[in-house]
């Protein structure tokens, strides 16, 4: 039987389900958090720090990511304060710096307020949220992925770079990459990397909405945001 404690996210006492994480609990009540390597039902890992929140306690705020921060009774959440807008920005703004070419990452950046990249694009081809490896390991029991080395040398691959004969095959971690997600005008080639912005009208949908909350832009259709849950590209 479901328990259920109380919690208030952005002023508003709301009912929480026992055990789920502050992400999940605003996704289902229509607060934007916006976030990129959530994926529901899968274990959180707090890699891309794209859904931090300030949690009050005993009067203090602590910023910590959401999707790792299961609810309390009691406890006090703020997702959109200024100081997390700023926080937030930045990091789309590293994250699209460093890999601009998926229109995932293009859409969270401008969903996150970045409207120009100060600092040198990188092109790269993995951010690390490591959507792949947890699927792989938890729905698939597979782990035929996993991450590799420390710091500057961490990537994702196979064990050894081969393909195990344990891989299933299922085509999970591709469908889960947020990298396997093009711009809408193509890829974007070295040395030619730019911030699209196309999508930014998506955001007028919610002018005349709270702030914070959910208009069901598409922003997050593509990648699989929580509100777009069973949602295929």
């Amino acid at each position: 039987m479901q328990q259920f404690v109380n919690v208030t996210i952005d002023g508003a006492i709301i009912k929480a389900v026992k055990g789920t994480s502050v992400l999940d609990t605003a996704i289902e009540y229509g607060i934007c958090i916006p976030h990129l390597c959530h994926i529901p039902y899968v274990s959180d890992m707090g890699a891309c720090r794209l859904c931090i929140v300030e949690n009050v306690v005993n009067g203090r705020s602590k910023v910590t990511t959401s999707c790792t921060l299961n609810v309390e009774d009691g406890m006090e959440i703020w997702t959109n304060t200024e100081k997390i807008r700023r926080l937030r920005k930045n990091i789309a703004e590293l994250i699209v710096a460093q890999a601009p070419n998926s229109r995932a990452i293009q859409d969270v950046a401008v969903r996150c307020g970045v409207r120009e990249v100060r600092y040198p694009f990188r092109n790269e081809n993995c951010i690390l949220c490591g959507r792949c490896v947890r699927v792989c390991e938890e729905i698939w029991q597979a782990r035929a992925r996993g991450f590799v080395g420390r710091g500057k040398e961490r990537h994702v691959d196979f064990p050894f770079g081969i393909r195990p004969d344990f891989c299933k095959e299922c085509g999970a971690c591709i469908q889960l990459c947020p990298m396997t997600i093009p711009p809408c005008d193509g890829p974007i080639r070295d040395g030619e990397e730019y911030l699209c912005g196309k999508c930014e009208s998506q955001l007028m949908i919610g002018e005349e909405m709270p702030l914070g909350s959910c208009s069901w832009c598409k922003l997050g259709e593509g990648f699989g945001c929580g509100r777009y849950v069973g949602v295929l590209r």
